[in-house]
């Protein structure tokens, strides 16, 4: 199985973001990656640097003004603020009926939607590369392998089509899954990230070629909140093509795994060609951001599960923050997936 992966992905560190009114060190941590990496290079996966493939595949599924903003945005903000000021928005425009600011702050508030995704001097590069992580992976399996996997650092469920949210600049699996449009009809994103794929949501919930599942607790009282409830199942072309599974918070490794059955059972029911999966490692027990209670034996029993959908497949790299079982799931999952496609 292909693994793609760029160090240059290292270079985004946030150090705090705030959570509940108070500042908090940042789970989103470069460590995240290394620890995965370090772990498939122990069990003999190869890992190679994406190509670049430039923004095309980013814009296709992102608002072409939202990611140009990026790419000098910290620089800007450093120049008005200082280096030692958080590069976070402090204002936003709530309801868009106005035009874009030209000064940073204003365009910070405009482009990005929480504290989680602080600008640091290696942001641009290290989402610019985690998305051609995703599109290296999903240009293998169009070239006939059977699956790739995708490190990407930062995540990018989260990310809408216009903006940054929880922890997320580019919808990376969304990059993905837009691209292995160009040969299969009917595509499957599953989402089995602990957090709601409201970013995914929001760039899909029109598109009827896509198939998007997400499992997540009540997004009623549980973040991201606001999106991924039961009854937005898709609109126009995309009506019906949108599964949002509930779990409760708390929910055992067997509840989560027979909600897993339901949305690939719905994928099946959808007709899909081809699969890509926002793989999230924080439904384990002992994640720092927990709410489910995941073990290795159930993540390599979902791999197993995903697997025997007998689909090409794209497995993008999702949360999984830094708990003591972060390696062991994942290589529950990546061994467990890699010997059933064999």
């Amino acid at each position: 199985m292909k693994v793609y992966f760029d160090a240059r992905q290292l270079g985004h560190a946030p150090q705090v973001y705030f959570r509940r009114g108070a500042a908090m060190p940042h789970q989103e941590q470069p460590q995240r990656a290394e620890i995965l990496r370090d772990m498939l290079l122990s069990e003999g996966f190869e890992i190679s640097a994406p190509g670049d493939h430039g923004v095309g595949p980013i814009k296709a599924v992102h608002n072409p003004g939202y990611v140009d903003f990026l790419p000098d945005a910290y620089d800007r903000f450093v120049e008005s603020a200082g280096a030692e000021a958080l590069a976070i928005p402090t204002m936003h425009p709530g309801v868009r009926r106005g035009k874009e600011p030209r000064d940073i702050h204003g365009q910070l508030g405009w482009w990005m939607t929480d504290t989680s995704t602080p600008l640091t001097p290696g942001s641009w590069d290290a989402a610019y590369w985690s998305a051609q992580s995703a599109v290296e992976a999903a240009e293998a399996v169009l070239s006939g392998e059977r699956a790739a996997y995708a490190l990407c650092r930062p995540p990018g469920h989260h990310a809408m089509r216009d903006c940054s949210n929880g922890f997320c600049f580019f919808n990376n699996a969304c990059i993905a899954a837009h691209h292995m449009t160009s040969k299969y009809r009917k595509v499957a994103l599953i989402d089995v990230d602990v957090h709601t794929g409201n970013g995914s949501l929001d760039i899909l919930y029109e598109r009827g070629d896509i198939f998007f599942c997400s499992l997540h607790p009540d997004p009623a009282t549980y973040p991201t909140f606001f999106l991924g409830h039961a009854d937005e199942t898709g609109e126009g072309a995309g009506a019906g093509t949108k599964l949002n599974l509930l779990l409760e918070q708390g929910a055992s490794q067997d509840d989560v795994l027979a909600t897993l059955d339901k949305g690939i059972a719905a994928a099946r029911a959808f007709g899909a060609e081809a699969l890509v999966v926002s793989l999230g490692f924080d439904m384990a027990a002992d994640d720092p951001l927990a709410a489910v209670a995941v073990y290795p034996d159930g993540f390599a029993t979902m791999a197993r599960k995903l697997a025997d959908m007998g689909l090409p497949t794209v497995l993008v790299q999702e949360g999984g923050y830094l708990g003591p079982s972060l390696a062991d799931n994942g290589r529950a999952f990546l061994t467990t997936f890699r010997k059933a496609i064999q």
